[in-house]
């Protein structure tokens, strides 16, 4: 989806185009500020706010590309039977990680700090996620 799908979904249709003037994408989308939604227009703090919750439940994972690339799959064009489709098995690995101390760090930054460490807290996971798939 693109930011102009984006935003009509959510009811914003309207600010389109002022997105793509300055050039948001969903690369930057998640670093807005009510401030820089100000400064581009966005004059109704009532629809700042919509679109910064907006935003924020685009998900709790940063906004991050996919660190590996998407392989896509064979689609499978139909299932003989429902237990056929249950018993696909695939291999799979879960990482977790934590920032250790982030709710004491948190609340003693600012969010654009904040923003800006977690930001480069995973960056360095993903880099070192994307070492590891290379070997």
């Amino acid at each position: 989806m693109d930011i102009d799908g984006w935003l009509r979904g959510i009811g914003f249709a309207q600010y389109a185009e002022m997105f793509r003037a300055n050039d948001i994408d969903f690369m930057i989308l998640r670093e807005l500020t009510d401030q820089d939604l100000e400064k581009m227009g966005v004059a109704s703090l009532g629809h700042r706010r919509k679109l910064l919750r907006a935003i924020a439940e685009l998900g709790s994972a940063p906004a991050v590309t996919p660190v590996m690339p998407a392989r896509s799959l064979p689609r499978r064009t139909q299932l003989a039977t429902p237990v056929e489709a249950a018993a696909e098995r695939r291999h799979l690995t879960v990482m977790f990680c934590d920032l250790v101390g982030s709710t004491a760090i948190s609340a003693q930054l600012d969010a654009e700090e904040w923003r800006d460490l977690v930001g480069a807290y995973l960056d360095a996971a993903s880099a070192a996620v994307v070492e590891m798939g290379r070997s």
